[in-house]
Parts: structure tokens; sequence; C-alpha cells
């Protein structure tokens, strides 16, 4: 089956380029030009079959990527989830930031090679259908928490905890290894599968969002712990 990509830029030569270049290793993709037809390929009368991932530029002419992934993320239903890879403008970390906080899986800066795009796109790809416990059947419990590695869903208390597909994956890897504490690169090499760049605040920016989802106070986490200097673990006592 290909895959099928949506390019929100404003850029049209970028678009084509990136286009033709995804074209020879079998991604189709369609381009809008700006946040609002974007949204529109994603709900209302025009949208067809969803995109397997979203291409996102933080600069459009109507609205801002940042706002475009916020309504994506609070769209109904499936397309909420589609992943989400940010374009960004290289040397500015807190667009980075903000837009991973808003639901975005990763991002990539201006100007990219053509073959790390691809790279990250089949990257964020493998970790949304697979993820790295996908061949765990048991779903795993800490107290009120509950983590389903097949349905890929967290829930509190019976109650729906909101994350992304990445943020899952990496909840599973600390989750799995309870009791141990693991560095920021250990994290982000289970999940990713590359090294972590220097200075990159991603993680911790993720960390705090599925704290935000899965603990009674954010503030002081009692699932999730921070061991300064070194990392985080998950910890095997809870509620």
């Amino acid at each position: 089956m290909t895959v099928q990509l949506l390019m929100i830029e404003d850029d049209t030569r970028l678009a084509q380029m990136v286009g033709e270049y995804l074209g020879q290793s079998g991604l189709q993709l369609t381009h809008r030009p700006d946040g609002r037809s974007g949204l529109a390929r994603l709900q209302g009368p025009e949208a067809g079959a969803l995109p397997d991932l979203v291409i996102l530029d933080l600069m459009l002419p109507d609205m801002d990527g940042l706002e475009v992934c916020r309504r994506i993320r609070a769209l109904p239903g499936a397309a909420a989830q589609v992943p989400i890879l940010m374009l960004t403008a290289k040397g500015d970390p807190m667009d980075r930031v903000i837009g991973l906080e808003l639901g975005a899986d990763d991002y990539l800066p201006k100007p990219f090679e053509p073959r790390e795009l691809l790279a990250r796109i089949r990257a964020i790809l493998r970790r949304h259908t697979e993820g790295p416990a996908a061949a765990a059947p048991a779903a795993l419990r800490f107290g009120s928490l509950e983590i389903d590695r097949d349905a890929r869903t967290v829930t509190v208390a019976g109650e729906a905890a909101e994350l992304t597909s990445h943020q899952f994956d990496l909840l599973v890897v600390l989750a799995e290894r309870a009791g141990r504490v693991l560095t920021r690169d250990q994290i982000m090499e289970a999940v990713r599968g590359r090294e972590l760049e220097a200075f990159d605040r991603s993680i911790d920016v993720h960390m705090g969002r599925i704290r935000a989802a899965i603990e009674q106070d954010a503030k002081n986490p009692r699932r999730i712990l921070t061991v300064r200097g070194v990392g985080y673990v998950f910890a095997k006592q809870q509620d």
C-alpha cells in the first residue's frame, strides 16, 4: 500500500521538489498551500482517506503551523492521531519546543536534506504502525495506570490519557524498564533508533506532556521521576 502524505507548505516549488523526491521511494504527496486548506483535507467535505503523516511548515500565510498543529490535535476521531512532522526555522529551538508541546511527533529545521526528511518520515511511520512493544500482547498495569500496547492506548482510573504516537512509545520504553534509570540518549535511541542531537530538548518536552496526561500532579510526579544529571526512571511502586 502506498504511503500517503499531506504537506502543508506555502512554498509550492519546495513542495513539488519534495513530492518528486519522495515519489521515487514510493511515497505519494498531496500539497496544500495554507493552513485552512490543509485542515480541510483532514475534516469536512474535502476529507477523504486520512494521510499517513502530515508535513507541516511553521510559517504559513493564513495561520502559523503551531495553530494548525493545535487544531489537528483537537479534531475528532482518528484525524487527531495523524503523525505530524513540523518544519521549523533553523536556529529557533523555542518553536520546536512549542511544536512538540502542542503534539508534533518530530521536527526538522529548514533548510533540510531530502534524505533526512525521508529518514524521519520512515522513523515516525515505523513508530506509529509498529511501536517498540508491538510484539508484547499483555497490557502494562501500575495501580490505576494501564498501558495497552496492542491497542496503543493509555488509561488512568479508566479515563483515556491523550498522548501522541511518539509520547506513547516513550512511555512504553520507560514502563517496560520500570525501576531502571535511563539516560535521555538511551530513551531516544530505543524509540528513534538514532543518536540524540546535542542540546536536543525534545525528550524533556515530551516527558512533560506525558506527565500532564498520566500524573495526578505533574509538578510532583510519582510515576515518571527525574534523576538529576542522568535521565528518567519509571517508578515500580505507584498509587
